[in-house]
């Protein structure tokens, strides 16, 4: 899928001189950093929404000491 992006001129120039240095492309680098801030944000928001659910009172918490337990890992 194309997408086409606005970079600040500095990040723009930051970008072209890695490519230059390194033999690589543009679009290589810009990929590697979407899938790394990818799995970032989908973490985050992952996480937000467990946590407005818990503090709603439709998911619930285990204690971790409950977790070891069932998977062996009791101190």
């Amino acid at each position: 899928m194309a997408i086409s992006i606005q970079l600040p001129s500095d990040v723009e120039a930051r970008l072209q001189n890695l490519a230059a240095r390194t033999g690589r492309s543009k679009t290589y680098y810009i990929t590697e950093a979407v899938l790394e801030h990818l799995d970032d944000l989908e973490d985050l928001y992952l996480a937000e929404r467990e946590l407005e659910a818990v503090r709603a009172g439709t998911s619930s918490t285990v204690p971790l000491v409950d977790v070891m337990k069932r998977y062996g890992m009791e101190g």
